[in-house]
């Protein structure tokens, strides 16, 4: 694999959902979370990383790009096999950790992006990602409907003896009429010499945000999309300008402040390009 990424990225998310719940809260009966001060929408930074994950799994999962925080995974049982690698099992004590550390980055794509705890079992120590993402804010308030639904069976033969053979299931569901989000984003070159996260990792990385939610569709997500990618690339690794500064450059703004918006027409999404500070480039997607 390539060396390390040496050039410091800072990027904007767009995304949108409509008639769907992005981002459910277990802990309010998996309604679309929101800020109750303010209304408007939230989706976690768990949840981009996840559909991320997901995207990988789906279109490479072989090493190197194998995913560790996936489905029904055993996490200590995936960190004790790299304290069974020769590379591993011949270091002297003291340096085990080390060594399981690096053949986990190595291994799996997401502790090389997010990073990752591995010292619940085996210890292969902590990784902090070179990636990291804020949640995702919409930019108006939202509304979430609840919707009564049927199923036209039942789970059991007691439920159906009840209901003298009529079977039927209420249901009930929660969704967005419609709401664009942002999230914000960071790369730094510092942590990536650390795991290993290369230019190779970095193009997947891109290619999942703009993909993901293509292979993520369910009926509780109504339709979701990416709708820009915003990628602010630094010459240097320490950057040059803040990430505040230029994510200004990116504004979303609503077309008829009157009306409901229903659909990503409804909003004007505005790229600053002019007097970019010195070593900067922007890369819009699409």
């Amino acid at each position: 694999m390539s060396n390390p990424i040496s050039n410091r990225y800072d990027f904007v998310l767009i995304f949108d959902v409509k008639d769907g719940n992005p981002n459910g809260d277990p802990d309010a009966g998996n309604l679309p979370r929101i800020d109750p001060e303010t209304g408007q929408g939230l989706v976690t930074d768990v949840c981009l990383k996840r559909k991320v994950r997901n995207f990988v799994q789906m279109t490479k999962g072989a090493s190197p790009y194998d995913i560790f925080i996936k489905e029904k995974a055993i996490l200590n049982n995936l960190i004790g096999e790299a304290h069974e690698q020769p590379e591993v099992k011949s270091k002297e004590k003291g340096d085990k950790t080390e060594a399981a550390r690096k053949w986990m980055c190595s291994k799996y794509y997401d502790i090389r992006t997010f990073g990752a705890v591995m010292s619940t079992g085996d210890n292969a120590g902590q990784v902090r990602g070179p990636v990291q993402l804020t949640f995702g804010r919409s930019i108006d308030t939202i509304v979430t409907l609840e919707h009564s639904i049927t199923r036209m069976a039942v789970a059991t033969q007691a439920e159906a003896d009840k209901q003298s053979g009529d079977n039927r299931t209420m249901g009930r569901k929660n969704t967005v009429p419609y709401g664009i989000y942002v999230s914000y984003g960071f790369i730094s070159p510092h942590l990536a010499a650390q795991t290993g996260f290369n230019d190779e990792d970095l193009e997947l990385f891109w290619n999942a945000l703009v993909n993901m939610f293509e292979h993520d569709h369910s009926a509780a997500r109504g339709m979701m999309s990416t709708c820009k990618l915003v990628i602010f690339k630094h010459e240097s690794a320490l950057g040059n300008a803040s990430s505040r500064e230029l994510f200004k450059r990116v504004t979303v703004k609503k077309n008829n402040e009157d009306e409901p918006a229903r659909d990503f027409s409804d909003y004007t999404i505005t790229i600053c390009q002019d007097n970019l500070p010195t070593g900067v480039t922007i890369r819009p997607f699409p």
